[in-house]
Order: structure tokens, then sequence, then C-alpha cells
């Protein structure tokens, strides 16, 4: 199955630029109510994924003797000099649904790009299970009989048994 068909595409996704300040992506992340977030460059490539953690890591990290930084010292600070490496490696939008659930253990979604890098948009964790779970329960159980389809249909449709009977 092509994973286009659960992409959630850019338009349609909260992302954050890299010259953000940790300011602006802590307020954004906030806003979204988000755990971590998809970080890209003006160019739309994809730069990686920040994370409560990582912004919470930037927050204690104050030069100033271990001292939690001020707003204004966040404002002063890019979202690019805070992202860790490879935390959430993109993936192709030719990837294999096997590949993508393999990429999706860790994270909640999982970001695409195109052949040039740049970011397309996330496929969700929620969506791959449900894509896994619809498929194991598709298969018929080991040694049962599929019924015939209409009679799956009237099985999963009781409204529709009701509307065939005669009158």
């Amino acid at each position: 199955m092509n994973i286009a068909y659960f992409l959630l595409p850019k338009s349609r996704v909260a992302f954050l630029y890299d010259d953000y300040s940790v300011r602006q992506g802590l307020e954004k992340m906030k806003y979204h109510g988000y755990s971590a977030i998809p970080v890209i460059t003006r160019e739309g490539k994809y730069a990686g994924t920040v994370t409560e953690g990582d912004f919470l890591w930037c927050l204690l990290s104050g030069e100033a003797g271990g001292k939690i930084r001020s707003m204004k010292e966040l404002e002063k600070v890019c979202v690019r000099d805070i992202l860790s490496e490879d935390s959430n490696p993109a993936v192709r939008i030719t990837v294999s649904m096997e590949e993508l659930m393999n990429s999706a253990m860790n994270h909640n979604f999982v970001p695409v790009v195109d052949d040039l890098g740049s970011f397309t948009g996330i496929v969700t964790r929620k969506d791959i299970i449900r894509y896994f779970s619809q498929k194991r329960m598709a298969r018929p159980a080991p040694g049962s009989v599929r019924p015939p389809e209409t009679a799956r249909v009237f099985e999963e449709w009781p409204m529709l048994r009701q509307a065939a009977l005669p009158i």
C-alpha cells in the first residue's frame, strides 16, 4: 500500500521553522498541545523533530552557573540549535508499510519527505496502527469459512438486512 493514502499534508500539519526562537517554538507547541513537532527550513527541507525534552534541556542549560534561562534568553536561541541528532528521521513517500511501522515505534508520527528532501507531511502512529489492525481483522481465522460477501455486509450493517426484507 502506498503511504500517500495516510499522509497528513504539510498544509494541515503544525510545524516550526528552524530559525524560530525557542520561545516561539514553545508557544506554538503549547498552543497545539503537542509533545513533539516537525522542524523545517525556510526552503521547506525537513530539519528534524523538536520535543518537549529538547525544550526542557535548553531551558535548564543556562550559562549563568546552571540557572534556568529566562524567556528573554530563550528569544536569542534558535530551534535549530536545540534539535537532537536524528531523533525522528524522515522517510520517503515510497517506503513500505512495514518500514513505516518500524519508524513509528518510538514516535507519535513519522515525517515524510519527497526525493529532494522537502517536507511533505506526516503519517501518524494512530493511522499506522489502524491500518495493520484492519488488515489483521480482514483475514479469516484459520480453519474458518468466510461468508459470502453479501452475508458479511448484512452482518456488519443490520439496517441493510431489514431494508432488504420483503414487506
